[in-house]
């Protein structure tokens, strides 16, 4: 969809970046106020192993590493200076109060500060991050803006895409897009925000022109250990002086706690709800929607490809964004008819008489979302293929068991990403409060979803959840590569000559 997919390594900056440590350390809070002589820096790193001549070295302590205690081999291999939030002492060692916000203030300044020259739009929230950046991304886009997005799938502009690897990119990554996105003339950004970036200060000195929050539903909790903690980290992007705006939904409790007292400008958004911006009239079928969208007491019509209650919400959530920036309703309503689902989010792939979806429902509420609008639309059976991840919250396992078997007619449990855990006992997880009925356990995820193809081939809707777009399956360490629309188009392939009268070519898949 978006062209060329460079790798990040080769994402060049226009200049050998060299600046002095007085410099670099602008606008870091300094615990020790002894003086350090001035120092030519060459870069900054946080991995002690690739500490060269002349660079910082940042000690940042984690779950299961602590930096600091690699000082002195970061030093020997000619760490120029050391940055800990630790009280430790030396001629080279700068202690200051935070590590991880130092090492994002410090990576502003390494790129020339370049992200305040830009208008960024951040989206965090449990589900709909993606959907509604590339909703914000795709309507700016058609208004005629030169619009970068960063999230879940890379960051993506000029026809480019380099892989990120994380929804919100480490500091050092992120600076270097935004340098890179300035100097190719960029002016907005949307991007995906995460909980675990704002809990580790990642985004410390960005400044955003809009922040929205989708939605706060169970996930992460092996990070975050309780809802509240989750929360409050969502919480954090809505503090004075980090977003000028906040576009909130109306959701539930931990929307509405948001609310009580806010720092910041805030517009509501919601379906059906007494919201500044609302959706009414809502009219739903497996190849799109359509809406009265009231922002703001005036009131208009749109259509969107997209599919779902949780998807209109996204598109609303999208409105909101553009109007308040000031694009007309109906340069909007032009940019939301034309856009596609993103990759692995309620794609439909129509087979003969069925109704195939993937999408990458991998919490309770994006599973439930899902399933409701697919149970909603469809006119038969409806069959859903999923598993969990491992090495990831476990508590929400049995939950989302119990969710697919009361809405699903027939449940497939399979594997998803295991990590280092093994898929059979993930599985055990999943269906602990489920019962027998209606259920069968297929580890293999691709022979699971052809056996779903296979067996249910008659009016029925099969979704296929939890992994989406994704390339690969995550098994003890290794990406194997791996792709749930490949599976599904290769099963027709080989299984029908014709569909529906017409030969399934490339074409056809296409």
């Amino acid at each position: 969809k978006y062209g060329l997919k460079i790798d990040f390594k080769i994402l060049k900056y226009d200049k050998e970046i060299k600046m002095y440590f007085s410099e670099l350390i602008q606008g870091v809070k300094r615990v020790d106020k002894s003086f350090l002589k001035d120092a030519e820096i060459n870069d900054i790193k946080i991995d002690h192993r690739q500490v060269n001549e002349g660079d910082v070295f940042i000690a940042l302590e984690g779950k299961t590493f602590d930096g600091n205690d690699y000082i002195d081999q970061a030093l020997a291999n000619g760490a120029a200076r050391v940055i800990t939030d630790k009280n430790l002492y030396g001629e080279k060692i700068c202690q200051v109060e935070n590590a991880r916000k130092a090492y994002a203030l410090m990576c502003k300044n390494y790129f020339g500060r370049a992200c305040d020259s830009l208008k960024i739009i951040a989206v965090t929230g449990t589900n709909g991050k993606t959907t509604t950046c590339n909703t914000i991304k795709e309507i700016l886009q058609n208004a005629g803006a030169n619009v970068a997005i960063i999230g879940t799938l890379g960051a993506s502009y000029k026809n480019e895409i380099i892989d990120t690897g994380f929804t919100t990119p480490d500091p050092y990554m992120l600076h270097k897009l935004f340098a890179d996105m300035k100097k190719r003339e960029v002016e907005f950004v949307v991007m995906e925000v995460s909980a675990h970036a704002l809990a580790l200060d990642k985004l410390e000195g960005v400044k955003f022109e809009m922040g929205v929050l989708t939605n706060i539903t169970e996930d992460h909790l092996d990070f975050f250990n309780t809802m509240d903690e989750y929360a409050k980290a969502k919480y954090k992007l809505f503090e004075k002086g980090r977003v000028k705006l906040g576009i909130i939904g109306n959701e539930n409790s931990y929307s509405d706690r948001l609310l009580i007292a806010p720092e910041v400008p805030v517009i509501t958004y919601g379906i059906n709800c007494h919201a500044d911006v609302n959706a009414q009239d809502i009219k739903k079928s497996f190849n799109g929607s359509s809406f009265d969208c009231d922002y703001m007491g005036e009131l208009k019509p749109y259509k969107t490809n997209l599919v779902g209650s949780y998807n209109i919400k996204n598109a609303v959530a999208s409105i909101a964004v553009c109007r308040a920036l000031g694009v007309p309703a109906d340069m909007i309503s032009l940019g939301l008819s034309c856009i596609n689902p993103v990759e692995g989010r309620f794609n439909v792939i129509k087979m003969g008489d069925n109704n195939i979806i993937v999408d990458y429902a991998h919490t309770p509420d994006g599973l439930e979302n899902v399933l409701k609008t697919a149970k909603e639309l469809s006119k038969s059976k409806l069959v859903v293929v999923f598993g969990c991840g491992g090495n990831r919250d476990k508590l929400k396992r049995p939950i989302m068991g119990k969710i697919a078997q009361q809405i699903a007619d027939e449940v497939i449990l399979t594997s998803d990403n295991p990590r280092y855990e093994e898929p059979l006992e993930i599985i055990n997880e999943i269906k602990r409060d489920m019962k027998n009925q209606g259920l069968t356990i297929i580890e293999n995820r691709k022979q699971a979803i052809e056996f779903a193809l296979g067996k249910y081939c008659k009016d029925e809707t099969i979704i296929v959840a939890g992994k989406g777009g994704e390339k690969y399956q995550d098994i003890r360490g290794e990406k194997i590569p791996y792709n749930d629309f490949d599976v599904i188009y290769s099963y027709y392939r080989n299984h029908f000559k014709k569909i529906d009268g017409e030969s399934f070519d490339d074409d056809n898949e296409k």
